[in-house]
């Protein structure tokens, strides 16, 4: 017991083994907070080897989770595929509910835990499998092509899944094997609308929308282009089009991490959840982070603490049923097969066409 009263102590031991981790947060973590974080991080980590177990962080973590104690980190079909190659016993989702199915699906063997059931998500629960099952009613020989940010039922009723990444690849693919002009993609509107700007496939949405990435606004792009002349503003595609029409460049989570790290803009503003920012800073040595702070309540769940109970108490395990799971990880491998993308992946081309309907189930 530290003197503090905490369970673990701030010893030199401690801070000799999280040092490399300290390295990369000391700009966005106190000190003091250091003191409080080190000691759970060895822990944890510790715990993860005797458990055999591998903590898979989300871009959204927050930096003492994402670098302090991510055996894998990126975004949740990264982190996913990457957890089923690995040889561990345990997976620990830094995540939301819906990353957590995905890994289980991938990973059916393993067991998988999550810090906190509560961590949802407005995208995923904004549809169910039946709500997929009444739309392929309605739309009968349309392949459903589902973004992987749904629950694995929603997953198990699909023809096909796709990331923000590959969206319009996926698209166009379903329609050839299909035969047809036009697909379903669900569930988030604003994805499907910049897809559309993108394709001659017909696009038929469903209103679902991520929390975080519907309250930016135009408004709010241009504000932030006038207060910082020169700043390079990239928006996640799950913002509503007219934030992507005054970006400079949209795309998803990898894709952002990997524009600022290969291009080194001087200064730079990610039109995403917070946090990704100060995780990319990490390692941008030389670029300027202009942070606008839309929180993921969901993600802000997850906690060093939350983590620690989790792997000791072996709490909160995911499970997926079995059939469901055959049916979902059938979607998820079709799109895994799939050659990578020949575009970027980038969604320029929403600025050269501004009025694509899409429509709205």
């Amino acid at each position: 017991m530290a003197a503090d009263g905490s369970q673990f102590a701030f010893t030199p031991e401690v801070e000799a083994e999280t040092l490399p981790a300290w390295e990369k947060v000391k700009r966005h973590v106190t000190p003091m907070e250091w003191r409080a974080h080190a000691p759970l991080i060895a822990e944890i980590n510790r715990l993860k080897r005797e458990k055999n177990a591998v903590i898979l962080a989300h871009n959204y973590m927050t930096p003492e989770i994402f670098h302090g104690v991510g055996d894998y980190v990126g975004d949740s079909l990264g982190l996913a595929k990457e957890a089923a190659k690995s040889d561990a016993a345990v997976i620990v989702q830094a995540g939301v509910h819906f990353m957590a199915e995905t890994s289980k699906i991938l990973s059916p063997e393993k067991r998988v835990l999550i810090p906190d059931l509560r961590a949802g998500c407005s995208l995923a629960s904004s549809i169910t499998g039946a709500d997929v099952r009444l739309i392929k009613q309605r739309y009968p020989g349309l392949p459903v092509v589902t973004y992987v940010n749904t629950t694995a039922d929603v997953k198990a009723e699909t023809d096909i899944c796709c990331t923000s990444a590959n969206a319009v690849q996926v698209v166009e693919e379903a329609a050839r094997l299909w035969g047809v002009d036009k697909v379903v993609l669900i569930p988030d509107e604003f994805l499907a609308r910049n897809v559309a700007r993108q394709t001659d496939i017909g696009i038929i949405a469903w209103k679902g929308r991520c929390e975080v990435h519907e309250r930016f606004t135009a408004e709010d792009i241009l504000e932030i282009k006038a207060a910082y002349p020169g700043a390079e503003v990239l928006a996640h595609p799950e913002c509503p089009a007219e934030v992507l029409e005054v970006s400079d460049f949209a795309g998803s989570t990898a894709a952002m991490n990997d524009y600022v790290l290969q291009r080194k803009p001087k200064r730079v503003v990610l039109i995403t959840e917070c946090s990704m920012a100060d995780n990319v800073a990490a390692d941008a040595h030389g670029t300027e982070f202009v942070r606008p702070c839309n929180l993921c309540p969901h993600m802000k769940r997850i906690s060093l603490e939350n983590i620690y109970e989790a792997l000791l108490h072996d709490r909160h395990e995911v499970t997926v049923d079995p059939a469901i799971a055959e049916r979902a990880r059938l979607a998820v491998q079709r799109m895994i097969d799939l050659p990578p993308p020949a575009r970027p992946a980038r969604y320029d081309l929403v600025k050269a066409r501004h009025h694509v309907d899409v429509e709205l189930i």
